[in-house]
């Protein structure tokens, strides 16, 4: 297989989970990156292969792959060990509700053109700006908090990682950036530490990538 070729940006949380996916695949790949804060994800030729001018993008085995859960559903299916989600149904459809609370509820209010709006079109303040950050993110870990109890390990669905850690080491780490207190979650935190000692985890950190 060719190596895979990841367009990228750093601090982009969807990014930083298809990073660790790969990782965890053992699939080499290359990075090209997108340099979000600076526009470059409008650029016509970026536009000509995303039409959405979102990151990640992924291009394997001849194919041009965008959203990072669809990059990662791909992934687990084209490359079935070690598996990011569990063969059970119900324990399957638990995993990827936990991965959809970070990746649709939680992660879409809080993005950097979310933001941006809102400081730019919209005219709020920067503490106003960062109120509704911490708002969004703290109702949402909130819940998933609730929901990883049940059948959490060392991660949030037993001693092994899913698509549902894949998702919220990211977005812990982008809450530390805002200064989201992180005490009343002591499920995510003890997965998240599991996780970011994991080698897959710590290599797609955001300090380690270009930018």
């Amino acid at each position: 297989m060719a190596r895979a070729l990841l367009y990228d940006y750093f601090r982009s949380s969807a990014a930083y989970r298809v990073r660790i996916a790969l990782n965890l695949k053992g699939i080499d790949y290359d990075q090209r990156q997108v340099n979000l804060a600076k526009g470059g994800q409008k650029e016509a030729s970026y536009r000509a292969l995303n039409p959405q001018g979102l990151v990640p993008m992924l291009e394997i085995d001849g194919h041009r792959l965008t959203q990072s859960l669809s990059i990662m559903v791909y992934l687990d299916q084209k490359f079935p060990e070690p598996r990011l989600m569990p063969a059970d149904a119900a324990d399957g459809a638990h995993v990827r509700a936990m991965a959809l609370t970070v990746a649709c509820d939680i992660h879409p209010l809080n993005n950097l053109r979310v933001l941006k709006y809102l400081r730019g079109e919209l005219g709020v303040s920067e503490e106003a700006k960062d109120e509704w950050y911490r708002h969004w993110v703290a109702e949402g870990l909130a819940a998933l908090e609730e929901m990883a109890k049940p059948h959490a390990g060392a991660f949030l669905f037993g001693d092994a990682p899913t698509i549902a850690d894949i998702c919220l080491v990211p977005q812990l780490y982008n809450a530390r950036r805002f200064s989201v207190p992180l005490t009343a979650y002591p499920t995510l935190r003890r997965a998240d530490e599991t996780a970011s000692a994991h080698a897959a985890f710590a290599a797609a950190h955001p300090d380690r990538q270009e930018q």
